[in-house]
């Protein structure tokens, strides 16, 4: 004859306690960090140099708001910066399960 052993109900002292962790859980990380602030150096810098090019005399033209770097480089290194910004928050941390 075979003699069951009853299971009594776990006690709140015999109850695991769930694991804290004392680092706090970051949404991003340390590379997502590094890539947006990468990308926000670039849009600064685009934005540096998209300034200025105006005239001193109002009553005179000034042909310096349509050089190559107003006009082709400041918004390419824009655009940049904002598609390393969409890449660095899509992008999964490797340290987030």
């Amino acid at each position: 004859m075979k003699i069951k052993e009853s299971k009594k109900p776990a006690t709140s002292s015999e109850k695991q306690k769930p694991i804290v962790s004392k680092t706090p859980e970051f949404a991003f990380g340390k590379q997502n960090y590094k890539l947006l602030l990468i990308g926000l150096g670039f849009i600064f810098v685009g934005f540096i140099l998209m300034i200025g090019g105006g005239s001193d005399d109002p009553n005179v033209f000034s042909d310096k708001i349509f050089n190559f770097r107003r006009l082709t480089l400041a918004p390419i290194l824009i655009l940049t910066g904002y598609v390393i910004e969409i890449f660095a928050i899509m992008k999964k941390p490797k340290d987030i399960d």
